[in-house]
Parts: structure tokens; sequence; C-alpha cells
């Protein structure tokens, strides 16, 4: 039975939108993995650890018949080929590819957690989520994206629309 799932990325290392473009591509080349739907992309500052470039963040939601364990690693599998190496946490990386939701379903495990932590408190990751979600309240959550982001009021801010990525074709920013 397959699912609808929303995964995060981010970019701030190399060609931010390349890498962008490349982990879609290749998350759309995973068995088990259909792209249904992109996001516009947005240029936002870090997040935890703040010595760092701006990062490129957006989201996509894909159709999957993998399990939520599955999905994590064919999502982390995706960063190694596209040379994500893990050093300082929320430091810089060629792409960061997060599970935000899978169905309405609930994961509590040691190494995964959907819905993901955090979600309803960083704008960069609600932002683009608004852009594809086709749902009211989200799934964990008893608010709507729109109730969330209106408590991020500041940091709402600094979520600015960057341009766009067809990743189909290849990479078609009309941002600077």
């Amino acid at each position: 039975m397959s699912v609808v799932a929303y995964l995060g990325l981010g970019s701030n290392q190399g060609h931010r939108a390349e890498n962008l473009r490349q982990a879609i591509q290749k998350l759309n080349e995973q068995p088990g993995i259909r792209v249904l739907r992109a996001s516009a992309v947005y240029e936002t500052e870090p997040f935890g650890y703040v010595e760092q470039e701006a990062f490129l963040n957006m989201a996509v939601a894909i159709e999957t018949d993998l399990s939520p364990e599955q999905l994590l690693d064919a999502a982390l599998s995706v960063e190694r080929v596209l040379g994500r190496v893990r050093t300082i946490r929320w430091g810089p990386r060629t792409i960061d590819i997060d599970l935000l939701l899978y169905g309405t379903s609930s994961v509590s495990l040691e190494h995964l957690v959907i819905p993901h932590p955090g979600l309803s408190e960083r704008a960069f990751v609600l932002v683009p989520l608004r852009d594809i979600w086709e749902g009211d309240a989200l799934p964990g959550y008893s608010q709507t994206i729109d109730h969330y982001l209106s408590l991020l009021a500041e940091d709402h801010k600094g979520v600015r629309e960057w341009g766009a990525i067809n990743w189909e074709i290849g990479s078609d920013p009309f941002g600077s």
C-alpha cells in the first residue's frame, strides 16, 4: 500500500540548486519512491550552528510503498551519493534530506521520529511545506501550517523565496 510522505531538503555547500535538483532526481529514481510535487526554493539563514553560508531549502511530496525506516535509508543513501559528510550538528552540508511526515503515521524510534521533531517551530521547513501540503491540520499536530507560521512571525521573515527547480529537466532558478 502506498502512502504520501513529505521530505524537507536543504543545501548550503557547492552549487546549492544543483544539489537540490540532483537529490530530487535521485529520490525519484529509488525503487518505491515517486516524486509528486516540489515546492519553490527558499533561501534561509542557518539554524543552530550559524557560522556558515545561507541555505536553499525546499520540500517535496512523494508517493512511496517503502516503510518509514526504508524511506529513511533511501534518503540517507541519496545524501551519501551527493557527498554529505556529517561533522558538525546543524553544520554545512551539500544536501540534507529530512523525513517530515509519513501519511498520518507517528513513529518514535531512536533513529527516526515522525512527524519530524521541531517541524512546527521551523519556518524554513513550514514555508516550503505549505507550498505542497494538501490538507488541513498537520498529522500529529492539532493545527494548520499557517497557524504555526503565525506563531513564528519573526522567523518567517527570514525565509525568502529564491526560485524554482525543474528537477525533471534541470535547474530553472528565477531568483538570485
